[in-house]
């Protein structure tokens, strides 16, 4: 039997003025799932957040929240979302505690609430600071702590670390993590970033120009092919690299010209490996280094794409 979906989104379609930015997306997303859209800078993910947040309205198609349209139904559904945008504005000098006190008042929550949250966030010892003093990592965290006050049963976050460190993105997904295991909220994360999808989702959408290439979990996304490897290797700066994808090869070449790497996907390490060093070497293609490694998502994005979700 099908699990109830907590989001139904139906052959959602959106344009703006020449760019069709969602193509028919169809997905179901059940209750307490972390659920990552992964994709590059303008594959439609905010577009479809927006929509899903009832920010915009489709041209065609519908989304269903708990069963229920946006349209009629505004003000119990804003009750049971969540919502971080890529960009939060604040009263710069307010603090971080009456900034948090502030939207509590919106949803007559207590004081105690506030203290979770910011226990939740990481923020003690930023309680009396003012928001304009707050790193980039630290504005993040309040962001976050927002969209949890009222406890939703929905989160949508998106591109919530984008222009973070590193340090600081790990402190945002150490907060969802304990999300994760505190609650049966569940959550759409927007991102571009291969790793954060891995370490905080349960399934994963891949998106670009508007549609859904591949979804699943990370087993389903990479272990489909279990005899599929990964080969990289890179040749002497003095081979001729330019005939490395040259037509007549037997491999499927992705060749990074400025690093002279290459990479190969193969099924059969002793029948294609001897064949990967004979065509190199037919060619006077002189290898330095050759590594095997696991399938990653971009990988499975540039098989499918053909670049990478960084381009």
């Amino acid at each position: 039997m099908q699990e109830t979906a907590v989001i139904e989104v139906k052959g959602v379609h959106k344009s703006f003025k020449t760019v069709h930015a969602v193509k028919g997306i169809s997905l179901r997303i059940p209750k307490g799932q972390f659920v990552a859209l992964l994709g590059p800078n303008g594959a439609g993910k905010t577009t479809l957040v927006e929509m899903i947040e009832g920010i915009q309205k489709p041209d065609e198609g519908e989304i269903l929240i708990l069963g229920k349209h946006w349209k009629s139904n505004e003000e119990e559904l804003h009750r049971i979302l969540g919502i971080s945008l890529q960009e939060t504005r604040y009263i710069d000098k307010l603090t971080v505690a009456e900034t948090l006190q502030l939207f509590a008042s919106f949803f007559n929550l207590y004081r105690d609430r506030v203290d979770s949250i910011i226990d939740l966030i990481g923020l003690e010892e930023k309680r009396k600071s003012y928001v304009v003093n707050l790193s980039g990592g630290q504005r993040q965290r309040l962001a976050i702590g927002i969209a949890l006050l009222n406890n939703p049963k929905i989160l949508l976050l998106d591109e919530p670390t984008t222009g973070l460190d590193p340090n600081a993105r790990r402190e945002i997904w150490v907060i969802l993590m304990k999300l994760k295991e505190q609650s049966e909220t569940t959550m759409i994360l927007t991102t571009h970033y291969m790793e954060e999808a891995e370490q905080l989702c349960d399934y994963i959408i891949i998106i670009d120009q508007g549609e859904i290439l591949k979804e699943g979990n990370m087993e389903q996304l990479l272990n489909s092919d279990q005899e599929k490897k990964i080969v990289e290797f890179t040749i002497e700066s003095n081979s001729f690299s330019r005939e490395i994808t040259e037509t007549g090869s037997p491999f499927q070449i992705q060749w990074d010209p400025a690093r002279k790497k290459g990479i190969v996907e193969i099924h059969h390490i002793d029948k294609e490996l001897p064949a990967l060093f004979e065509y190199l070497g037919q060619r006077n293609l002189q290898l330095k280094n050759l590594e095997f490694r696991k399938r990653t998502l971009d990988d499975l994005f540039t098989s499918l794409t053909g670049r990478h979700l960084h381009e």
